[in-house]
């Protein structure tokens, strides 16, 4: 995001000089000022940087939503990838994400109405506003250039997101429930990416999943959490029910293991390769594809349930997770007894339970 060269001098002056520029609704000062706070972001050591991304988290609210905002919180969101506490910078960046978001829908749905039945969305690109454009979204002027200017800048929201969604699950805990709706809204419009903001809204943390193993009919509790997609969960079933001697089959190296699980951030692109142990099914037997995510599977009588089967021919993938900065956890918190599982496969499908 940022390149880093000398050691700049200042960070905590140049923050504090923001501030009370921002508080004085001095838009020439804030301006310059701002641009002197990017630039010496770009030197800053770690230990002037974990500091200062909160105090510029914290003066996103007081950014015109026409302004440089989405700059701005990829300053606080750096500051977070070097250090700074995650949860301390969420609730502003978050709260902007939302609202840029909506106001990026309600783009959609004017430029729907105002055209014809054929009249695609205009791509997510500045240069394409002008006055017919504004016109168009209607009578208020201000209000139009903000909802063309959300529709734009919606990619660059997704970094500062990732970076504390991704290194929090408290964070996840607070603001993912209310934001993830509102990001498959826009992802439904196909216009914007946003797959990887989408994935990191729906993680599960501390969720209790009913596993049921149709060639053995056996079944087990397993907690999860952190798991980015369901390559990953698929390996960490394999790694717990196969490793842990409680299915048949070929458990993963421990390489791949290592990979969905290392606390540490991973570093670049490895050639581990994972092989697919199971079919994932849901309760009704329709195939959960390793592509998507745990929150795919479905929930019932209030529970995850999820079916394993012998799997229909010989996959393999590459065995880095989705998010690099987001360790993988499985564990199993016990085996159910025969009259539970049995209770649990008849909630099933035939297919899925025969």
């Amino acid at each position: 995001m940022f390149s880093r060269r000398q050691k700049p001098a200042g960070l905590d002056a140049l923050v504090t000089e923001l501030e009370q520029a921002v508080e004085a609704r001095d838009g020439a000062r804030t301006e310059k000022t701002f641009a002197a706070v990017m630039r010496a972001l770009q030197q800053a050591p770690d230990d002037e940087l974990v500091p200062a991304g909160p105090r510029l988290a914290a003066l996103l609210p007081s950014f015109p939503p026409v302004g440089p905002r989405p700059y701005l919180a990829n300053a606080a969101g750096y500051c977070v990838e070097r250090g700074a506490d995650p949860l301390a910078c969420a609730g502003p960046i978050l709260d902007a994400v939302r609202r840029d978001l909506l106001d990026a829908t309600e783009f959609a749905r004017r430029w729907t109405a105002a055209g014809g039945v054929e009249d695609q969305l205009p791509e997510p690109d500045e240069k394409m506003i002008d006055d017919a454009l504004l016109a168009r979204l209607g009578d208020d002027e201000y209000e139009a250039l903000r909802l063309a200017l959300a529709w734009c800048s919606t990619d660059g929201w997704q970094p500062p997101a990732l970076a504390v969604l991704c290194r929090s699950a408290e964070v996840r805990r607070r603001y993912a429930a209310a934001l993830l709706p509102v990001a498959r809204d826009l992802a439904a419009l196909e216009s914007h990416d946003l797959k990887c903001l989408v994935y990191a809204l729906a993680v599960l943390d501390d969720e209790p999943l009913i596993v049921l193993h149709r060639p053995t009919g056996r079944g087990f509790e397993v907690r999860i959490g952190g798991i980015g997609d369901n390559f990953q969960l698929h390996t960490l079933l394999a790694h717990v029910l196969v490793g842990g001697g409680h299915v048949p089959g070929d458990a993963p190296s421990a390489e791949s293991v290592l990979l969905a699980t290392d606390p540490a951030p991973a570093q670049g692109r490895t050639d581990v390769v994972a092989t697919g142990a199971f079919e994932l099914l849901a309760p009704d037997g329709e195939r959960i594809w390793n592509e998507g995510l745990p929150d795919d599977i479905p929930v019932v009588e209030g529970r995850r349930l999820l079916v394993l089967d012998e799997p229909t021919y010989r996959r393999s993938w590459n065995a880095d997770r989705f998010f690099p900065h987001l360790p993988g956890a499985a564990e199993l918190t016990r085996v159910l007894s025969a009259d539970e599982t049995r209770t649990w496969f008849a909630r099933t499908s035939a297919d899925a339970a025969s």
